[in-house]
């Protein structure tokens, strides 16, 4: 079977020419490739590759009992599994499933001191404190945060080159509008992506049967196995929580205002007792949090209100999936993505700032006078608000952001949309397929303003 293309496989590569190299851990939700990316690099860099699975071989959770020495771990392999080959330099010890034994963690520092064999964990973190992890491998490891596949990766799947995927910055950074031809390419591939979102094997049934027969089945089965993982993995005195929380994620994106809103999860719900439920959704990988900014202004970090939040789906397939069956019908017979208030176009924003690297997800509402604004990011110096508009529509709190002296720290914006690209002096317009390119445009916009413009 071939393997799609992930960007985990650069990272991994870079990390394998690095001499200084610690062990590495890759985080991230179940079912996004973790397992599968770890074997292909292994198989193509080593002589020998050690795969334990905490989860379905039980029997490796007590290689750690007598002690965290490499010498011990590899002897205690060994009586469990005599056939293995140790090969010093040319090993690569996988351990999978780490969440079934954080006490690997500790290991860690032994192998990063001992340096003969490379050693890769994986994990969704599913019902675990990273903080422990940290606090047992502090300086003796690297993170990796791994996702679904994003909208690059996709486009990979669908056989183009990096040099078409270049040519759609180059767009962008020169402000050049795209063609009749490629904007409706573009936004059909977008709207696929839309529809089954970027869990591998879901992709992998649609590139290769070239339709959609089957994949809201087996979205519909991710939803299930999820919600499966957290009574699996959640305590027992959390698991009602966690499992309310997630059922409830539609249902309030639905509304105009998306607001996650505890006290209607549950009758006499308090905000203060279902933090740790977010919490744990947040840290497994399946939710992004989005949280209300105190005030528009920098650091973003350490400047918002902890209990006033949305909540997006980590995969925008998975929001469409648990959505009903008429709703269902018309997304995917008309493509009539706008009908859910603009949620599945806020969902998808969200997820694709989040694979390109910005790790806190931000928007602003206030009533009095309205304003409200669905995301915002930075560059070097100022606050970029980022509107999301599911229909052309008026722009109001955008421009307020940007005209009222009130607002200092923002000189700019963004809007993305089913519009080409352009710049009206006060923000920039892209069309949807864009965002994943937005974080590296923000960092490299290179066309000043004009004298006289108002920013």
């Amino acid at each position: 079977m071939e393997l799609l293309k992930r960007k985990v496989d650069i990272f991994l590569d870079k990390w394998k020419r690095n001499p200084q190299r610690k062990p590495l851990i890759i985080k991230g939700a179940r079912q996004i490739g973790k397992t599968e990316s770890v074997r292909a690099f292994g198989r193509r860099n080593y002589a020998s590759v050690i795969e334990i699975n905490f989860v379905l071989q039980k029997k490796f959770r007590a290689i750690f009992s007598n002690g965290y020495e490499v010498d011990t771990i590899i002897k205690n392999i060994s009586l469990l599994e005599p056939s293995w080959k140790f090969i010093p330099g040319k090993t690569l010890i996988f351990f999978d499933e780490l969440q079934r034994c954080p006490e690997c963690a500790t290991s860690l520092k032994s192998f990063n001191q001992d340096r003969r064999y490379d050693v890769i964990c994986s994990g969704s973190l599913m019902g675990i404190h990273y903080e422990e992890i940290e606090s047992n491998a502090v300086g003796n490891k690297e993170d990796y945060d791994m996702f679904s596949m994003d909208f690059e990766e996709f486009l990979w799947a669908e056989g183009y080159t990096d040099g078409q995927i270049e040519d759609l910055y180059t767009h962008m950074a020169t402000l050049t509008p795209f063609s009749e031809l490629e904007m409706q390419t573009m936004m059909g591939h977008f709207r696929d992506y839309m529809a089954i979102g970027g869990m591998p094997e879901v992709v992998k049934m649609f590139i290769d049967n070239g339709h959609f027969g089957g994949t809201l089945d087996l979205l519909k089965q991710l939803l299930k196995d999820y919600e499966e993982d957290i009574t699996k993995y959640a305590r027992e005195t959390d698991k009602a929580k966690i499992l309310a929380v997630y059922r409830h994620i539609p249902a309030f994106l639905a509304k105009d205002n998306k607001k996650f809103q505890i006290s209607k999860v549950a009758k006499g719900a308090r905000s203060r007792e279902y933090i740790g439920a977010v919490e744990w959704l947040e840290n497994a990988g399946v939710v992004n949090t989005c949280y209300c900014l105190g005030n528009v202004e920098l650091p973003l970090k350490g400047n918002y209100d902890a209990g006033n939040y949305k909540l997006y789906y980590h995969d925008t397939g998975l929001l469409i999936a648990s959505l009903d069956d008429e709703a269902q019908e018309d997304l995917r017979a008309n493509k009539n993505f706008g009908t859910y208030k603009g949620a599945i176009y806020e969902n998808i924003v969200g997820e694709m700032l989040r694979k390109s690297g910005y790790e806190q997800l931000y928007f602003y509402k206030k009533d009095n006078p309205p304003l409200e604004m669905d995301f915002f990011v930075r560059d070097a110096d100022t606050l970029v608000p980022v509107e999301v508009k599911a229909k052309d529509g008026a722009t109001a709190s955008l421009n307020n952001l940007i005209d009222w002296p009130s607002y200092g720290d923002v000189h700019y914006g963004v809007k993305f949309g089913y519009k080409n690209i352009g710049w009206g002096g006060k923000y920039y317009t892209f069309p949807y397929f864009l965002a994943f390119l937005l974080k590296r445009f923000l960092k490299e916009r290179r066309h000043p303003v004009p004298p006289g413009d108002i920013l």
